[in-house]
């Protein structure tokens, strides 16, 4: 039975069958999320008219005040000499067409929260496989030699990559057909009235952007493959042949991910807000990444471990791998500090209003997250000992991960569907589906191949890991 353990995993009925309920259930929630969404402006009205009318006790009286001095204004305009219908009717036009803006504005508010909802869930799972191939790489690179044995969970968790690329893309190109309103840049009315935006076409333009979007996945893709290919043949190889190419392969694709990922981050991310720009954002996000993706290489870690998986990883492994949730995390409080701190300091207008904007409608996810993603962690991890309970990092790793979901939400959101948020039935639904494809893609892939990376030349190291 160890044997077995060892060397293959059988992905059981009971969590496919729950990653399975999880996307269908999911799947349900987005279409009814989808069909709730307004589609012109008389549902606009309605829906507004039962928000208020929750409401309506304790404004009515403001109401009827606000109804009754408009009327005796009205009033004391018609006496008022030198005023004439034309002026009024001009005025009335104008506060028409106000409205009908306001409203027109509220649509597309309304109408981009489902397409967020997904666009935030579909994104925070794949950079968590990307964070994850990176650090897989990073391991490679660096030829360390305490992390061999959780090889095949890194390479699992990285095969959603894949599809989670593939829905990013379909997400990204159905923006630029115009099919939802979450990339503001992608519609011309709005650049033929924005100079700030035309300045910035050059680079801000659906073909070149689509076109980037397709060299970053590709390249990705790519490396993935190579990576993990060479990673199985160095099982039945009797050299180290295939080990020297996935070295030289893991550093060239750490420079090709550095790029990458920061000129990702400011396409599928910063340019929801075309007009805002930070230095820091690139790395923010690779830090929320990175601390997301090695959190899960141990959150899945510890489940095959306690299924009888794993033999060979120790309590020393896990304590290595929430020290980098420790010390990732202070490192993403330390960007996100810096970014917040030196705009909000200098306060120059089109700079701060990044951050008013989350702090005014979205004070709660805005500053729970820093609670989320800094407080708990360095409180629970500091201890030593504390790194080497399974439940203590399980309990840490599930807060990091809705603090870091909650990070993505507040970047996303603010620019999509403005003050008109709240976490529903699309929100919900989204997490539920791409949490189940997710579950079901990495424990798949773990059927794949052998649960030991047997070759390696680190593997005995690795196994005889002790700090």
């Amino acid at each position: 039975k160890a044997f077995r353990s060892i060397n293959m995993y059988t992905l059981s009925s009971k969590l496919k069958l729950t990653a399975i309920i999880f996307m269908i259930v999911g799947a349900i929630g987005l279409v009814i999320g989808f069909l709730q969404a307004p589609s012109d402006l008389d549902d606009v009205r309605e829906m507004m008219a039962a928000e208020e009318h929750h409401g309506e006790t304790s404004h009515a009286e403001e109401e009827a005040d606000a109804n009754f001095a408009e009327a005796e204004h009205g009033v004391l305009l018609d006496d008022e000499p030198g005023r004439n219908a034309d002026e009024d009717e001009a005025h009335a036009a104008e506060a028409g067409a106000h409205d009908n803006e306001h409203l027109e504005h509220k649509l597309h508010q309304l109408q981009n929260k489902p397409w967020a909802a997904v666009y935030v869930a579909a994104f925070f799972f794949f950079m968590i496989s990307l964070g994850v191939l990176a650090f897989y790489a990073l391991q490679y690179a660096s030829q360390a030699g305490w992390s061999p044995v959780l090889f095949r969970v890194m390479e699992a968790i990285s095969a959603y990559i894949v599809p989670g690329g593939i829905i990013m893309f379909v997400l990204l190109a159905l923006s630029g057909f115009h099919l939802n309103h979450l990339f503001i840049w992608m519609d011309p009315e709005v650049v033929a009235h924005d100079e700030i935006i035309q300045n910035k076409t050059a680079y801000l333009n659906v073909p070149f952007f689509l076109i980037r979007a397709a060299i970053f996945l590709g390249g990705w893709f790519v490396f993935r493959h190579f990576l993990v290919r060479n990673s199985r043949k160095l099982d039945e190889a009797t050299d180290l042949h295939y080990f020297k190419k996935n070295f030289k392969l893991a550093a060239g694709f750490l420079v090709f991910f550095l790029v990458s990922e920061s000129m990702m981050s400011w396409d599928w991310i910063m340019s929801l807000d075309p007009h805002w720009f930070s230095t820091l954002f690139g790395w923010y996000v690779f830090s929320s990444m990175f601390v997301s993706g090695i959190t899960v290489i141990a959150l899945v870690s510890i489940y095959l471990k306690s299924r009888g998986h794993l033999p060979f990883v120790n309590n020393s492994h896990i304590h290595d791998l929430a020290k980098f949730m420790f010390g990732i995390s202070i490192f993403w409080t330390y960007l996100w500090f810096s970014q917040f701190m030196l705009i909000w300091y200098s306060n120059i207008p089109e700079e701060v209003v990044y951050f008013i904007s989350r702090i005014e409608n979205y004070s709660l996810p805005f500053f729970g997250m820093v609670v989320l993603n800094f407080v708990f962690p360095l409180l629970v991890l500091m201890n030593s000992d504390y790194k080497r309970i399974n439940w203590f990092v399980v309990m840490t790793g599930v807060i990091i991960l809705v603090g870091h979901y909650l990070d993505i939400f507040t970047m996303v959101m603010p620019s999509t569907v403005g003050e008109s948020w709240f976490i529903g039935i699309p929100e919900i639904s989204a997490v539920f589906f791409f949490g189940g494809l997710f579950t079901f893609v990495i424990f798949n892939a773990l059927t794949k191949a052998p649960l030991l990376a047997k070759r390696n030349p680190y593997i005995k190291e690795s196994e005889h890991f002790h700090y």
